[in-house]
């Protein structure tokens, strides 16, 4: 079976990454995929009764999907072929499939695995469709963004999305172990250094591993503690690409946890996107978004706070301003929640279209000119704060329309104020209404 460093030419004795001297040799050896590689799972279902079936392994980097893919071909004895979307072309693919006929001719089936199948654009991903649908070839593409987002329908349709988790603490452990087993020693490292190690590598095994390679090399008479850790690898960024889904992802955590009430984790995503370099003015977007959707008149002051924060961080930038967004979030986080003004607002869009362009009714309109006062423009119009109460009753919905009820305030927070408001309100227009 090929690899990456016979594609090369490179020999079987020359210096290798610690992370390919130690992959996994079967499938029952890759770790933290249990869900898809269990006898239940559905990899391993697949492998039980040998019938391979074109794949697409969505994940995390270090997760095993290139590992995944190779050991596949081996289970269904399949010629491993490899291409990167990143580095390969039309020309690539075409070459790729002609040779998986002449093999199939032979009688010798392909397992074409693509990685970052995601940059393939439209037009090459259709490519794939003729010979997967003939069984030409079994794909595994690997892909560390949404499939739904970025691959073609068609292609979904003729192959099972399945997605690898990110390492958890137990399996990234394992992942050490085996690293220590075959340095034949412990790595020099403290509990909290260990505990550091696992922490760095945020579920990638392959970093993991990279960083246990590093730590072997390390001449020393003490075990590294955390600090002495830290100093000796660079840390890695955490894993955040703006562009991509995990802005939308986390963003959506801030967003829900906030309307969930839950300060401390909306702390936690306001902490994962500034760290992960997010612009905080986005951030801040966001925050009057969900002050005005979901808290509204329950707490007026909620919109004032969010707004307030944006305007902080555009006074004192980076980092200080930063404790202005975190003000706003315990804030809004704090705050009574309703969605009345967003509901209202949804409400009175769809009476709106559903009613057409009806006019005021006349005697809410203006009469700056005679004709427009000879047409009854404003007539019988009642200035309300010459009324008793302040109050006319008069409708000012359309003539041809019944009276709707659009805003429902919640009995929470200032809403409920306004609730009694509006029930005064409506008594003293019913009672115009019977003197009428």
């Amino acid at each position: 079976m090929s690899d990456l460093f016979e594609a090369g030419g490179l020999q079987e004795d020359a210096p290798r990454p610690l992370a390919d001297r130690l992959r996994p040799q079967t499938l029952a050896e890759v770790v933290g995929q249990d869900h898809l590689l269990a006898p239940t799972g559905s990899i391993g279902r697949m492998v039980m009764e040998n019938r391979p079936h074109s794949i697409i392994l969505w994940g995390p980097p270090g997760t095993g999907k290139t590992t995944v893919a190779r050991l596949l071909s081996h289970a269904f004895k399949l010629h491993f072929e490899q291409l990167s979307a990143v580095f390969s072309g039309v020309a690539d693919l075409k070459k790729a499939f002609e040779a998986a006929r002449q093999r199939r001719r032979t009688g010798q089936g392909t397992l074409l695995f693509i990685d970052e199948i995601h940059r393939f654009n439209r037009s090459q991903q259709d490519s794939f469709l003729p010979v997967v649908e003939d069984g030409t070839v079994i794909l595994v593409g690997a892909t560390t963004e949404n499939p739904s987002f970025e691959l073609n329908g068609a292609l979904l349709s003729r192959a099972q999305v399945l997605v690898l988790r990110r390492l958890d603490d137990a399996a990234l452990e394992t992942l050490l172990a085996r690293a220590e087993a075959y340095y034949k020693r412990p790595l020099p490292l403290t509990d909290d250094a260990r505990q550091t190690v696992r922490a760095m590598a945020d579920g990638d095994g392959r970093y993991e591993l990279n960083l246990a390679e590093e730590i072997a090399a390390v001449k020393t008479v003490e075990p590294l503690d955390s600090a002495a850790l830290v100093s000796l690898v660079q840390k890695r960024a955490p894993l955040y690409d703006k562009s991509r889904e995990e802005h939308y992802n986390l963003i959506s955590a801030l967003h829900k946890s906030i309307r969930g009430s839950d300060p401390d984790a909306a702390l936690y995503w306001l902490a994962r996107m500034l760290a992960g370099g997010e612009q905080p003015l986005y951030i801040a977007r966001r925050l009057v978004r969900a002050s005005v959707e979901d808290i509204g008149l329950a707490d007026p002051q909620a919109v004032v706070q969010a707004l307030a924060a944006k305007d902080v961080f555009e006074f004192l930038g980076s980092p200080e301003g930063e404790i202005a967004l975190v003000q706003a979030v315990l804030y809004l986080a704090s705050a009574p929640k309703s969605n009345a003004v967003y509901v209202a607002q949804g409400a009175a869009r769809r009476v709106a279209g559903e009613h057409g362009s009806l006019m005021p009714p006349a005697h809410i309109l203006n009469a700056p000119t005679k004709l427009m006062k000879s047409l009854g423009y404003g007539k019988g119009y009642e200035y309300d704060h010459a009324s008793e109460d302040a109050f006319s009753g008069q409708n000012y919905f359309p003539d041809d329309m019944v009276r709707q009820s659009l805003y429902e305030p919640k009995d929470i927070g200032f809403e409920r104020e306004i609730k009694k408001r509006m029930e005064y309100w409506a008594k003293l227009r019913e009672k115009k209404a019977d003197e009428s």
